[in-house]
């Protein structure tokens, strides 16, 4: 199963978790509208980078590109949460970090730092010396398990 199958199934059952009998479902209402909304709204971005890619001649999105749309949502979300701390808006910023939580369960398991110098070391020992070409290569091996971010880092690090 895709990972963009998995997205639609999964909000199907929320949807389905949020039609049960009035006593149960105003337990769980609030949750599963977020939860709704959230996925609505991660299958909306794939959705239009599905249109991005079809005008390219990809005939259909593969899990990594999902990732990476998933990733983009999740980097707004994180974004946006800061945004309102430091505005003083509590109640949004919480918002923001409960659907972040959800996004994260549609994300592997990022690669810690000891991982990615591995990878970085091997690379760099096979004799690439530029920033840029290190990156290309390294990014190619992690494959969207670490953020470019921490990649650049431990790269920059390494090449001093």
């Amino acid at each position: 199963m895709t990972l963009h199958q998995r997205l639609q199934i999964d909000l199907k059952e929320a949807m389905k978790a949020g039609l049960r009998p009035a006593v149960v479902a105003s337990a769980t209402q609030a949750g599963q509208e977020e939860r709704i909304g959230t996925l609505r709204m991660i299958l909306s971005a794939t959705h239009n980078r599905e249109i991005e890619e079809h005008a390219k001649g990809v005939d259909a999105l593969t899990d990594a590109m999902v990732v990476d749309v998933i990733r983009k949502e999740a980097k707004k979300r994180k974004e946006a949460a800061e945004i309102y701390s430091k505005a003083e808006r509590k109640d949004l910023a919480e918002k923001e970090t409960r659907e972040l939580k959800i996004i994260k369960t549609y994300l592997p398991v990022e690669m810690g730092e000891a991982e990615i110098e591995t990878i970085v070391r091997k690379v760099l020992g096979s004799g690439v010396k530029d920033f840029g070409a290190a990156m290309k290569e390294v990014m190619k091996k992690i494959a969207g398990r670490a953020e470019a971010g921490a990649v650049a880092d431990v790269v920059k690090r390494l090449l001093k």
